[in-house]
């Protein structure tokens, strides 16, 4: 079997929900991903596909691992039910960053407050997800069978400001979760940065969407350095590589009725 066939076999063999397994286009964009976090073009994958179990988004890490279509560096991290598969050098040098007040930017969007704002207050509380994930992640073993799994620590978490983190965002958003899951989005203008390139196997070329994130149009002056930051050490990284090719970053303005995180 080719690098295609055995992509797409690992995709159908491992990630099926019920009776239902992932159709072609959709094992070629795992594929893709996949090789993105392997190539360090993205820190980290979440799994959002259908309702595969974390135990099966690990099977298909070690399927293609073992088929050597990507490295035996990359491991999963089970966030009580939420998976990703992770770089853990990408990732933890994205979390010592946090540690040195070098990481992204925190916007505050509890619905409390009339808009989004900027709230280098609240990375208290992400400089202690980054430690402990620090811990995790170093401490793990590529080898092992079972993947991370973090349990009772992540239910007091906010998994929207940790996923900013993991999936390498330059921005990423936070609210009080003990006052409310709403959020202060509803109808606020938010520039989207999308992140393209054309994932080649074999005779097949296949376009993946590597990064989409909004950053709050009235927090673009505020967020600039980091947007410019990000899309820049994505360049590099891109030129580094010849797995994917004609990266495209873009920018939309929208408004929605509601957002959901």
């Amino acid at each position: 079997m080719d690098t295609l066939e055995l992509f797409i076999a690992a995709a159908r063999k491992c990630l099926s929900a019920g009776r239902k397994s992932l159709s072609v286009p959709q094992s070629l964009d795992m594929a893709a991903q996949l090789s993105a976090v392997d190539l360090s073009l993205k820190p980290s994958l979440l799994y959002d596909t259908n309702n595969a179990s974390a135990e099966q988004v690990h099977q298909y890490l070690r399927l293609c691992q073992s088929s050597q279509l990507v490295s035996d560096s990359l491991v999963t991290l089970d966030l009580n039910g939420s998976s990703l598969i992770v770089n853990p050098p990408v990732v933890c040098s994205i979390l010592e960053r946090v540690l040195q007040n070098g990481g992204p930017a925190v916007i505050d969007i509890c619905h409390s407050l009339e808009k989004p704002a900027i709230a280098d207050a609240v990375k208290g509380g992400l400089e202690s997800i980054a430690q402990d994930l620090l811990f995790l992640l170093r401490g793990c073993d590529a080898a092992d069978d079972k993947g991370v799994y973090v349990a009772q620590r992540s239910d007091e978490w906010n998994l929207s400001a940790v996923f900013g983190l993991l999936l390498g965002y330059p921005v990423t958003y936070w609210f009080d979760q003990t006052e409310s899951f709403d959020n202060c989005l509803s109808m606020t203008p938010l520039l989207v940065t999308t992140a393209h390139a054309t994932w080649q196997a074999d005779a097949v070329s296949h376009k993946c969407c590597l990064y989409s994130f909004s950053i709050p149009v009235d927090l673009q002056t505020e967020t600039h350095s980091y947007l410019d930051d990000w899309k820049l050490g994505l360049q590099e990284r891109f030129q580094q590589q010849n797995v994917l090719q004609d990266l495209a970053v873009r920018q939309s303005a929208v408004t929605l009725p509601s957002v959901c995180l």
